[in-house]
């Protein structure tokens, strides 16, 4: 199996708040409900914790969506359905896509399995 690892940033302009309500309510479902979807073995949602109200430090990055298939080929596959391009329309809709930040990742070294 291989991971599709994304790092996520909001569209300038929207609050952090914004963002999740929109990858959550609308986003989310429309990647479960996308013929895509087929091709996805695990679909998961990682929101970056923000800092204390009042903080200086703010997180480069709004989430992290993990993504898991089979092989590399049905990586490719699900990006090659009909209406996958609705996925990445929507994704202009809220995420900054300019800086999106993404790799594949094989099957992890575990170090520690607690």
């Amino acid at each position: 199996m291989i991971r599709l690892v994304t790092l996520l940033k909001r569209k300038p302009g929207t609050t952090h708040q914004e963002f999740l309500d929109y990858w959550f309510n609308i986003h989310g479902p429309l990647i479960k409900n996308c013929s895509a979807a087929k091709y996805v073995r695990r679909y998961e949602q990682h929101p970056a914790v923000w800092p204390a109200e009042g903080s200086r430090h703010e997180p480069g990055f709004d989430g992290v969506t993990i993504q898991i298939f089979d092989s590399a080929d049905q990586f490719n596959a699900h990006m090659s359905e009909p209406d996958f391009p609705l996925v990445m329309e929507d994704i202009e809709k809220f995420m900054d896509s300019s800086n999106i930040q993404w790799i594949l990742t094989e099957e992890p070294n575990l170090v520690i399995d607690n």
